[in-house]
């Protein structure tokens, strides 16, 4: 994978479409350069469907860490320490609790080695007291997508009908 797979992968996270225009006036890339090397992530299994997931796993991100945070209280501490940890890098989730733990944040890393320095941003966060970390050995569920675990029924009742 070189720097256009990688800008077009951005392009697409970003953008959250496929759309070789839109890739396009995002990255400067051609809509045929685009529309061919998103072809081509696909083959390789880095796309994994036509909703353009990526396979973290295929693209080396295979390390999943789940982090326990304890932070300093505040009067809107919460947003801005969960801000600060969402721009670590490989972070992907943050979310601010109740219960022992402030946040559980969720990382995709390429490899063990990177989970020290991920820890260590995590404490250079002046508010940030406390961090325990766990590796991920196998993935049960993981659906992207949380319509997928929710019936039609249910669904139908969340969402007021237009007509009504």
């Amino acid at each position: 994978m070189d720097d256009k797979d990688a800008e077009i992968l951005k392009a697409i996270a970003k953008l959250k479409t496929g759309k070789s225009e839109s890739i396009e006036a995002e990255t400067g890339i051609p809509k045929s350069t685009v529309h061919y090397r998103m072809s081509r992530l696909q083959e390789r299994g880095i796309l994994s469907n036509d909703l353009y997931d990526v396979d973290l796993e295929s693209l080396g991100l295979d390390l999943t860490v789940v982090s326990e945070i304890t932070a300093e209280y505040a009067a809107g501490a919460h947003e801005d320490v969960g801000s600060q940890l969402g721009d670590v890098e490989g972070v992907n989730q943050v979310y601010c609790t109740m219960g022992d733990v402030d946040f559980i944040v969720v990382a995709h890393l390429p490899g063990r080695e990177t989970v020290e320095e991920l820890v260590e941003q995590f404490e250079r966060i002046d508010a940030v007291e406390h961090t325990s970390s766990r590796f991920v050995i196998s993935t049960v569920k993981d659906e992207p997508r949380p319509l997928n675990d929710v019936s039609m029924e249910t669904l139908r009742g969340l969402v007021p009908d237009a007509a009504e």
